[in-house]
Formats: C-alpha cells, sequence, structure tokens
C-alpha cells in the first residue's frame, strides 16, 4: 500500500480574504493526470448575518468561461456557530480539465483564511506539490517514539 502524499498534489488555491460581502473564487487547478480534487475552504469569522455557500465551477481551458458544477454548491454556512470550520468539496472525474472553487459571500461579512486544493487519484506516482504555495511534507512509514 502506498501513502496517500504520492497521490495527492497539494496547492493553496486562495489566500486570506478580508471580511467581506463579495463572491471570492480559487485559482484554477489542472486536473490532468488525477481523478478528483478535494477543496478544503477555511472560514474565519462572519456577522451574524452573514450568507456564504461554497460551490465549484470548470472550463475545458484555463482561461475559458468557466460554468457551475450540477449539485456542487453547498449548504448555506450557519454565521458565527460556523466560525473559524472547514468546508470540504470534493469533485470526482470532474468532466472538465480546470476546476475552481467559490465562496459565495452576501448580506454581511464573513472572512475566508484560505482555500487548499488537494489533487488525489493520481496516475503516476510520486507527485509533488505546488512549490509556489506549499512549504514543505514529511511523510513517515512506522514511526517509532523518539525526538521528534
Amino acid at each position: 500500500m502506498t501513502q496517500i502524499s504520492n497521490q495527492t498534489k497539494i496547492t493553496r488555491v486562495m489566500n486570506a480574504v478580508a471580511a467581506g460581502t463579495t463572491v471570492q473564487t480559487s485559482s484554477a487547478v489542472d486536473m490532468a493526470g488525477f481523478d478528483g480534487v478535494r477543496f478544503i475552504v477555511s472560514l474565519g469569522a462572519s456577522v451574524a448575518t452573514a450568507v456564504a455557500a461554497v460551490k465549484a465551477s470548470d472550463c475545458d481551458t484555463s482561461g475559458g468561461t468557466y460554468a457551475d458544477i450540477a449539485g456542487s454548491l453547498g449548504t448555506a454556512f450557519t454565521p458565527t456557530t460556523d466560525d473559524n470550520k472547514v468546508w470540504v468539496l470534493d469533485i470526482y472525474r470532474p468532466t472538465k480539465r480546470f476546476v475552481k472553487c467559490i465562496v459565495n459571500r452576501a448580506t454581511a461579512n464573513t472572512t475566508i483564511d484560505g482555500i487548499v486544493a488537494e489533487q488525489y487519484a493520481a496516475r503516476l506516482e510520486p507527485k509533488t506539490d505546488d512549490a509556489t504555495t506549499v512549504l514543505g511534507r514529511k511523510q513517515l512509514v512506522s514511526p517509532i517514539d523518539g525526538t521528534a
């Protein structure tokens, strides 16, 4: 069995975004060589009347017109009680090559701490992370107790 890290490429596709009500769209991930992508959206604080939800869009080319992926719209966050939590959106075998994650924010301020994309089920291993957005990675096999 191989470690999941050998089959996964990690990319930070959105940096932190200050509290606001505008729609925020991540960078696109190129799905060539992967079967799936999991977007992990880290949320910060929200105002009690905020309305926010996550969805995905795709396109055949990186610079083309993106369309919503049917069924990808997630349940809206509950303001204040969902502060500092994550929302996970997993797209398996998208029908188009490039995929983005979108956070719809409306009514009142919602903070986004960032979005990470984990592309998985790589057709060739091992995969390397996006060097411009990932600082490092460490993999251990059958580790024993001792000095870290």
